[in-house]
């Protein structure tokens, strides 16, 4: 394949690509000395659930896969103990080791659902971070300067409003561009939140005297609300591991406007096809596509024939989950302890946009005690209280 139209591929839906010349280069290289690249993405374990806005990225390693080329998946679960201070306007909770672990743990099995188990790697930068020594972290700290860290948008905001930046924060980049080093990456890909970070891995490798990795980045998703960045606590998100229906009923709840943007995010889809189909066949089809990507062609038909089933004929399903009430139980806590919902917000938000019924009769209140029946939420989810 020519080396143009493999950058057209990989360049599909960014935001930004630092040093695009260098990235024909180093493709170029790589298929004269028939030497694959390596290519790198850091995932911070701070919460146990892949989304469908982690897959933007994912979908980008697994083409560079497709393409020949090494792929790094890193867990950052020692970096997750420093917290990443990017969008923060405040100093991020400390999470626990074994918080850390387990959220690791879970990614390593989640992200296989996208990428190719035998074509990579899963590294967690403890491995080498751990290792370092004060006089090494001392050295790397020399690599960059107060007046820089000051000059990053999310600092400067804080320092200005004397709201606290503790010196910790100023090392997360650092750390995060130390595993560049380390694992002598090609290229890096990252949302365009991480520019600060993904530039700092860059400018520690020039320093070590290795060749300045590419970088690649990506939008941020936004959620089901089609306003936010997909999110869990905002209640917008969409699992990879939630159940085909559910994964297909939220993509089918998305805006039009919405839609669009997933297709060009998470397929590779001729959007000037998608554009000339019905709206609701395409919203079809991508919620089909999305299903088969993460669980197989035959969940994701099924899928479609149970929605088009259920909402085109405006039946209940026959196989609903059944909930067991339990004494003076509230809705928001029902709702939460049959995982309907992702957050005690999320059921909220629900209940007062009217999407939450209990046989036909709308909840309109938080608090209101529920009684034997069919409770649906939104447009998808259904559930049979005994």
């Amino acid at each position: 394949m020519r080396v143009s139209d493999i950058i057209q591929r990989i360049t599909r839906g960014t935001v930004e690509v630092i040093n695009p010349e260098g990235l024909e280069k180093k493709l170029t290289k790589s298929q004269k000395d028939k030497k694959p690249l390596v290519i790198k993405a850091g995932f911070d374990p701070t919460t146990p659930d892949i989304h469908l806005g982690h897959t933007v990225l994912l979908n980008k390693l697994k083409l560079f896969q497709d393409l020949g080329h090494c792929v790094f998946f890193l867990i950052g679960d020692f970096t997750a103990q420093v917290g990443d201070p990017t969008g923060r306007d405040q100093l991020r909770r400390k999470m626990s080791r074994e918080e850390i672990e387990a959220n690791a743990q879970t990614y390593k099995k989640q992200v296989f659902k996208i990428l190719d188990p035998k074509k990579t790697q899963v590294v967690f930068n403890s491995h080498w971070l751990s290792k370092l020594t004060t006089q090494d972290l001392l050295e790397l700290s020399a690599r960059s300067t107060v007046a820089q860290m000051l000059a990053r948008a999310d600092f400067k905001k804080r320092f200005e409003s004397g709201r606290e930046i503790s010196l910790l924060e100023f090392i997360y980049p650092l750390l995060q561009g130390y595993d560049s080093v380390h694992l002598k990456a090609d290229v890096e890909l990252g949302g365009s939140d991480q520019k600060f970070n993904l530039l700092m891995g860059r400018q520690l490798q020039e320093a070590y005297g290795q060749e300045p990795q590419v970088v690649i980045m990506t939008p941020l998703l936004e959620g089901t609300d089609g306003v936010s960045k997909m999110s869990k606590s905002l209640g917008n998100i969409i699992g990879i591991n939630e159940k085909p229906e559910d994964i297909f009923g939220k993509v089918m709840s998305i805006s039009d406007e919405l839609m669009m943007r997933y297709y060009e995010l998470l397929t590779d889809a001729d959007v000037k096809d998608v554009k000339a189909l019905h709206p609701k066949e395409a919203k079809l089809r991508l919620a089909q596509k999305i299903v088969e990507q993460l669980y197989t062609e035959n969940e994701a038909k099924k899928s479609r024939d149970q929605f088009e089933l259920t909402f085109s004929q405006h039946q209940i399903p026959d196989n609903i989950a059944e909930h067991k009430l339990k004494a003076n139980e509230d809705v928001v806590s029902l709702l939460m302890a049959a995982k309907l919902v992702n957050s005690r917000n999320e059921a909220r938000r629900l209940i007062a946009q009217k999407a939450v019924t209990l046989d036909g009769k709308l909840i309109e209140n938080e608090r209101d005690q529920v009684h034997k029946g069919v409770l649906k939420v939104g447009k998808r989810r259904f559930l049979r209280l005994v």
